[in-house]
């Protein structure tokens, strides 16, 4: 027989469901817990069984919310790795929004991370989110940035974040996250934005390393972005983006001089002399006095991540960047795990209503 205390405590309980159920009902965003609002895939065999990665979404164009998700699935199921995918979210609702700029959940799981993977864009996120980047970016573990993430984060003037200096026009910390850390921030269109594409050329001399193993055919949609040579004395280009005429892996080249627009501007350039890097790697020391690797790559979008050579291209990054380059194999395993029907990138293309738990591992 319950005892007077169990009874109560049970009575109490029944009410708090209650209540709780009354309050999902008026506000669903109410109902998700915070498990909810993030997706992990783990339990794969492989050689990162034991490490741990945090894949960080949050960008209006180039959806990173699906981009993302495969990568981490590619990671954990064929390499062991367990993956931790967060996601812009909507706090009415618990919905998937890359439009909402100040809302991350999950950034904690940076604490234990032994990778931080980023592909966010201007994102103004609250200190007690950012404080876990900033944490992380100081401890000297390893960082992959992804296409904007140049140009990662960005503050409103009436700001008066204590993290504002991580913005990529930073006057504080010359260009913000981006320059600093990554190496470049975002600068112009180099290719012309969503007519002409990118093939990855890998630099002369830089063949044989564990990066661009097996990476012989990188090609995505997404342009090639103007990046400053040299960028840093620790940066070392990898993949060197070759503006092509269309928008198809077998269009020709451009040729000569063309005329682009930025900044309400025009300015002549010559779009493959020199060609721009997309992919390097680079030093940062951060505030614990301890030496991260880095790569950046100015693809990524998730169209991008249909190009076999580029998914091996991360995949062997992030061998690189966990110090796991000797165990980098001829051709990584990056076969898409599940259906994979990437969103054409635009701003305002991405797909309503969808939650983390849309993009779980299906068995």
């Amino acid at each position: 027989m319950a005892t007077l205390r169990q009874w109560r405590n049970g009575r109490i309980l029944s009410n708090l469901v209650v209540l709780g159920l009354i309050m999902g009902f008026a506000n669903p965003g109410l109902m998700c817990a915070d498990s909810d609002l993030w997706v992990v895939y783990d339990g794969f065999d492989g050689p990162g069984k034991g490490k741990h990665i945090v894949l960080v979404s949050g960008d209006e164009e180039y959806r990173s919310e699906e981009g993302l998700p495969q990568l981490g699935k590619i990671l954990a199921k064929h390499h062991g790795f367990k993956c931790t995918v967060l996601f812009a979210i909507d706090p009415e609702d618990g919905t998937i929004n890359p439009s909402l700029v100040d809302n991350i959940p999950g950034l904690q799981a940076l604490e234990t991370a032994d990778l931080m993977i980023i592909a966010t864009r201007f994102r103004e996120l609250p200190d007690t989110q950012m404080e876990h980047i900033v944490r992380y970016v100081d401890s000297g573990r390893p960082i992959i940035g992804m296409r904007t993430a140049t140009h990662a984060f960005r503050y409103s003037k009436e700001s008066d974040s204590k993290y504002r200096f991580y913005d990529f026009q930073s006057k504080i910390w010359e260009e913000g996250f981006g320059r600093q850390v990554l190496g470049e921030t975002w600068i112009a269109h180099h290719g012309h934005h969503g007519v002409e594409s990118t093939r990855g050329i890998i630099v002369e001399g830089m063949e044989d390393h564990p990066i661009v193993r097996g990476c012989d055919d990188i090609w995505g949609p997404t342009d090639v972005y103007e990046v400053r040579l040299p960028m840093c004395d620790t940066c070392q280009p990898l993949v060197l983006g070759q503006v092509l005429s269309g928008m198809e892996p077998s269009d020709t080249p451009v040729v000569g001089k063309k005329v682009r627009k930025s900044g309400g501007k025009e300015r002549e350039v010559f779009p493959n002399d020199p060609m721009m890097p997309i992919a390097w790697t680079k030093k940062y020391t951060g505030k614990e006095g301890k030496t991260s690797r880095i790569f950046t790559t100015t693809m990524g979008a998730s169209e991008d991540l249909l190009s076999e050579g580029l998914r091996r291209l991360l995949v062997n990054a992030t061998y690189w960047c966990a110090g796991m380059e000797d165990r980098i194999p001829e051709r990584a395993n990056v076969d898409l795990v599940g259906e994979y029907s990437p969103t054409s990138f635009g701003f305002n293309k991405y797909r309503v209503g969808l939650r983390p738990s849309d993009y779980a591992m299906k068995p």
